[in-house]
């Protein structure tokens, strides 16, 4: 049965929202470029698209975010959406099981939207193959009937923009990841734009944020926005029930002892993981699915989630016989590193 597009779909917020309208996380969300920080060179260049495609009264061309998790990949398909004027209609890979289902999306789109696919690696092969000449030419070729009665409808679509996100650049195949006309790949974020970002949501959250304690939060925020705006929230309850309500240096570093959430933004499964590298495997070689099993945690969110900040700081190195943890693992451990350890620099 095709996606109730009322049901599975989401439009864009308005400008004219409030944080009392719409849940805290899509209340932090920026909805223009002015709002957005961070990724400059990626937004600068953007910018120029959508304002030439707003002059062309064309369709931007298809946009792949690509990125860890939490660095903004839906706020910016958010963003773009809200400065080209048109409505986000906003799914995911897993949620397109059928031909059907992703015919019921397009066929309901309006000229110009935007579609918004998150973990679009994810998207069945199937699914895939019939986006191809969506993509390309603004159709839809679907088969009615079996055998030698078949016949292979061309369904018309309105000119569209697709906009993907993926945490795994390297799963999606070469033909998709080619008719995307515009790729962005986001870094992780400096302290001290996530200073900035901290000091936005703490004025739309009505939290008193010292210069201070938003530097304490940014720098133990693994670069990640969405991290920094979750270790906000938190440090902003203990602040108001242990405190007189002001996040300050000392509170935060208090807050976030007691979340377990170290000097490099490391929190309880990241120190299970190098420890788990160190203590059981001998510091490496070992393999991801060994280290999963051993943290009882899923290979997938280890990949994705923990391992991109653990390489970004330099604490694990990942080799083609598996991972290793570096000196400065062990250092950040307090752990003696034994002599001649493979891996270690």
């Amino acid at each position: 049965m095709a996606l109730d597009s009322d049901k599975k779909s989401e439009r864009a917020i308005s400008a004219r929202a409030t944080p009392d309208d719409i849940p805290v996380e899509r209340a932090l969300r920026p909805r223009v470029f002015s709002e957005y920080v961070g990724q400059a060179k990626i937004t600068d260049n953007l910018k120029v698209f959508v304002e030439a495609a707003k002059q062309r009264e064309e369709a931007l061309d298809h946009v792949l975010f690509c990125g860890p998790p939490g660095l903004g990949k839906t706020t910016l398909a958010y963003v773009i959406t809200n400065e080209l004027g048109v409505n986000l209609v906003s799914t995911s890979g897993p949620a397109i099981e059928r031909k059907g289902d992703l015919a019921g999306i397009l066929t309901n789109l309006k000229p110009r939207d935007v579609l918004f696919i998150d973990e679009v690696h994810r998207l069945p092969r199937v699914v895939e193959e019939n986006l191809y000449p969506a993509m390309e030419d603004f159709r839809f070729d679907y088969i009615v009937g079996e055998g030698p009665s078949a016949r292979n409808l061309k369904l018309k679509l309105a000119p569209f923009t697709l906009v993907g996100a993926t945490t795994r650049t390297a799963l999606l195949s070469s033909p998709m990841r080619d008719r995307f006309g515009v790729v962005c790949r986001l870094e992780f974020y400096p302290p001290e734009e996530l200073g900035q970002i901290l000091e936005r949501s703490a004025h739309i959250l009505h939290v008193q944020l010292d210069r201070e304690g938003a530097v304490e939060i940014a720098r133990r925020s693994r670069g990640t926005p969405r991290v920094a705006n979750r270790l906000l929230r938190r440090v902003r309850d203990f602040a108001q029930v242990l405190g007189d309500g002001r996040v300050t240096a000392e509170v935060a570093r208090e807050a976030l002892t007691r979340l377990e959430v170290d000097d490099l933004g490391l929190d309880r499964m990241d120190h299970l993981i190098l420890k788990a590298i160190i203590e059981r495997f001998g510091g490496g070689p070992v393999g991801v699915e060994a280290i999963a099993a051993s943290v009882s945690e899923e290979k997938d969110t280890i990949e994705e989630v923990y391992e991109p900040y653990l390489l970004q700081e330099g604490l694990i190195n990942r080799t083609a016989r598996g991972r290793t943890a570096t000196s400065r693992a062990f250092k950040h451990l307090g752990i003696d590193p034994p002599k001649g350890q493979p891996g270690l620099f």
